[in-house]
Order: C-alpha cells, then sequence, then structure tokens
C-alpha cells in the first residue's frame, strides 16, 4: 500500500511516524482540555472525544469515547474498530470535506501531555524471544542447557502488575528489595545495583474471550500493539526466582509507549516467526504471517548529556507471536478482558548490537559497554534516561510508535527507617 495523503501537510513526508496509513490512538490533555481520546496525524492530534460530541464519528448508539481511555471502542470487536479506523480516515483524507472546521479540532503534539491510553485489566509478560533466552540461560546454566525443556513447545510467561503500568515519560524510582550475592552469607535489603531494561512489544487484548481460543481467533482479538520496557531489578530477580520465577524484581514499573498502533495498521508489515525445530501442537501452529517487520533501537542518556544508540533489532526475531501468546494462555479455560496486556519477552537478535537488555549487553556486567559520551554502562546509572523506538517502514511512509521513554531516580532512603 503506497502512502495515503492527508489534508494535514505535516503526515505526507515519507519519514513521518504518524502518516494517514497509521492513525494511533492515544490520550491527551492541554491547558485548555481535559485529558480525551485523540488519534495522531502528522504532527498534530484530532481530538476524537469532540469529534464524537458534534457528529463527526458515529460508532454506536451512546458515546463511545466520552471517557479518557479507548476501552469502550476496543470492547466492541472488529466490526466497531473497523468502522472507526475507515471514518477517520475519510475525515482526514486530502479530499475530505470540511477541512477548516476539522482544523479547529487539532493540536500540536508539541503542546499536548499524554496519557496512559487504556485502563488495563491485568499483565502477562512472556519470555518469547530466543536470542534473550539463549544468552540468558547460556550465562547462568551454559550453552548446553540455555534453553529449558519446554522452551521450543510452549511460550513461556508469567502473571506480573497491571497497577505497575505507567505510560511513557513516567520517572522510575530505582527500587529496594531483599538481595544476595554469590559471596554474601546472608540476604540484606538494599536498593537493586543491577536495575535494567526490557525491550519488548506490548499486545493490547480488544475483544474479551471465554475459554479457549484458537490462534486465528487470538489474532482477530488483539485490538493494537505498543513499545513496552519492562523495568527488572537482575540482583533482586537472582535471588527470588526460584523456584516460582520473578517476582519484586519485576513489579517496580513496566512503561508503555503512550501510541497504541492498531493491528490494521501494521496488516502490511506482517512477516513468518522463525524456523522450528520442533512441530509446535496444533493449538499453537502458525495460521500465516503471524509477526511483523518493526525496527527497534533502545537509546540511554546520561543526565545532562545526548543519548547514544546501544541495541537494534527487529520485532520478528520473536519466536513466538503475540496471538500464540494469547491462545496459549486461553488453554486452560482462562478468560482475557479487554484492556489485558501482553509483553512479548525481550526482543533480541543473534549478534551483540541486537541485544535487548543491559544484562545481555555487558554480559552480566563481566563486558562493560561504551556510550558515545565516553562512559561505560553494565546496568543503569540513577538518572539514565533509557528510551525504546520502533517503526515499520515502507518504501514511502512508515509507521511509528512514537517513543517509550522514563529517566531512573535514586532509591528512596531506606523505607523502613521511619520504623
Amino acid at each position: 500500500m503506497p502512502l495515503m495523503t492527508s489534508w494535514v501537510a505535516s503526515a505526507n513526508s515519507a519519514d513521518c511516524p504518524f502518516p494517514l496509513n497509521n492513525l494511533p490512538y492515544g490520550v491527551f490533555s492541554t491547558a485548555a482540555l481535559t485529558p480525551r481520546c485523540g488519534v495522531a496525524i502528522g504532527d498534530q492530534i484530532l481530538d476524537v472525544k469532540t469529534a464524537e460530541a458534534v457528529g463527526w464519528i458515529s460508532v454506536t448508539e451512546g458515546a463511545v469515547f466520552d471517557e479518557p481511555r479507548w476501552n469502550k471502542l476496543m470492547a466492541l470487536g472488529q466490526d466497531a474498530w473497523a468502522k472507526t479506523r475507515n471514518r477517520l480516515t475519510e475525515l482526514l483524507a486530502e479530499d475530505a470535506a470540511d477541512q477548516g472546521a476539522l482544523a479547529d479540532l487539532l493540536t500540536p503534539i508539541a503542546d499536548a501531555e499524554l496519557h496512559m491510553p487504556i485502563e488495563v485489566s491485568e499483565y502477562t509478560d512472556f519470555y518469547a524471544g530466543r536470542h534473550h533466552a539463549f544468552n540468558v540461560g547460556t550465562m547462568f546454566r551454559g550453552p548446553e542447557n540455555a534453553l529449558p525443556p519446554n522452551w521450543l513447545h510452549i511460550p513461556i510467561g508469567y502473571n506480573g502488575r497491571a497497577s505497575s503500568v505507567v505510560v511513557s515519560g513516567t520517572d522510575i524510582r530505582r527500587p529496594w528489595g531483599q538481595l544476595k550475592g554469590p559471596q554474601d552469607d546472608m540476604p540484606r535489603f538494599a536498593p537493586s545495583a543491577r536495575f535494567d531494561i526490557e525491550l519488548e512489544m506490548g499486545a493490547i487484548v480488544g475483544t474479551p474471550s471465554d475459554g479457549p481460543i484458537s490462534v486465528r481467533e487470538a489474532d482477530a482479538n488483539i485490538f493494537g500493539y505498543v513499545l513496552l520496557n519492562d523495568w527488572s531489578a537482575r540482583d533482586i530477580q537472582a535471588w527470588e526466582y526460584q523456584p516460582l520465577g520473578p517476582f519484586q524484581a519485576k513489579a517496580t514499573a513496566t512503561s508503555i509507549s503512550p501510541w497504541i498502533v492498531t493491528a490494521a495498521a501494521l496488516e502490511p508489515f506482517r512477516c513468518d516467526t522463525p524456523e522450528r525445530e520442533f512441530e509446535l501442537l496444533d493449538h499453537l501452529k502458525d495460521v500465516g504471517p503471524m509477526l511483523f517487520d518493526i525496527e527497534l533501537e533502545v537509546s540511554l542518556a546520561p543526565e545532562g548529556k545526548d543519548a547514544s544508540t546501544i541495541a537494534r533489532t527487529n520485532y520478528s526475531e520473536m519466536y513466538y507471536s503475540a496471538a500464540q501468546q494469547l491462545a496459549h494462555h486461553t488453554t486452560s479455560g482462562c478468560s482475557m478482558r479487554t484492556g489485558d496486556l501482553l509483553g512479548s519477552g525481550t526482543i533480541s537478535g543473534p549478534e551483540k548490537h541486537n541485544r535487548g537488555s543491559l544484562l545481555e549487553l555487558s554480559w552480566g556486567g563481566k563486558e562493560p559497554f561504551t556510550l558515545d559520551t565516553g562512559e561505560t554502562r553494565s546496568f543503569i546509572n540513577d538518572g539514565d534516561t533509557l528510551t525504546l523506538h520502533g517503526v515499520a517502514k515502507a518504501d514511502d511512509y512508515q509507521i511509528g510508535f512514537g517513543t517509550c521513554t522514563g529517566k531512573v531516580l535514586p532509591a528512596l532512603d531506606d523505607p523502613y527507617s521511619r520504623n
């Protein structure tokens, strides 16, 4: 599909992340406007709440966009999603009528504050990137035992904290936790010294389900995708994770990008999952191209200094797609709700510069890497800002996600000293 042109001139550049082909959904506010649903077009945001209120958009009887979140539309299902997207395309297309009146509903992105685009119902994080799983397993168990026996047969995951999901731009406080190094006789309570990120994509469930669903049904139930940073305290994780897996190490925060890129916008960028070593069981088999060709980057900026790109990879490196993760999640009869968020797991590639976590980039802290500023890092320093970038590129346009960013603040003073 070629670039679709808009009467919003800034949307027609080949390097614009938000062309008419994209139309990502977010929630914004200004000094004059309370938080509301909006759609990004070029360097502007269309006020969807007002567009519905004055009759420009009508999805169903009753208001859909009267709340500052997209959950109402998500719950209506694919027909309503398509109707909304088609209508927004009509309103913003180059030959749209009443452009002058519609222009009054635009706000420059630069003047807006962006908020959480959805109310997260529940959050599940997976461990479904093979290169990441192999790297981490090699560090702790050696290459011959890097992947657990089940890894090539099912997408492994754990249930996280929906209350910890925050929007891009939210500062992240270094966590306290119980730590025990290999040379320590006893554990101690201290701030994490090995704080890390994980470069992930998040899939947002739109249509709810009750009981097991197929991979094809799961694919149809996904409303859209966001960039996702699973902040991880590796030293807390190393002490707590056996035998039940991550807990407090992953509960500090999970950052997501403020714009939801719809599954429909990503359709032209579908690609196949990697070749399998073992044939998946029928309930997990691919039903077509299940991944998307999305270029991903991580940058790190020390406080007061320019950012350095520290990793580049692609969402196509995933071993299991979001649809397979969602289908697997339902096999036990688990109901999925509108607003459920599924983290892909860390997305790494085969080369060192493709590694999506500092744990991998520094090989567990043994091989510090150098920033463009000349500084070195093994894990995150206080004051560092970590930013995820994502874009799917066609010949004459791109589908951007914006950025997912967070600055790490120093740990609080001993939270229990008051006792």
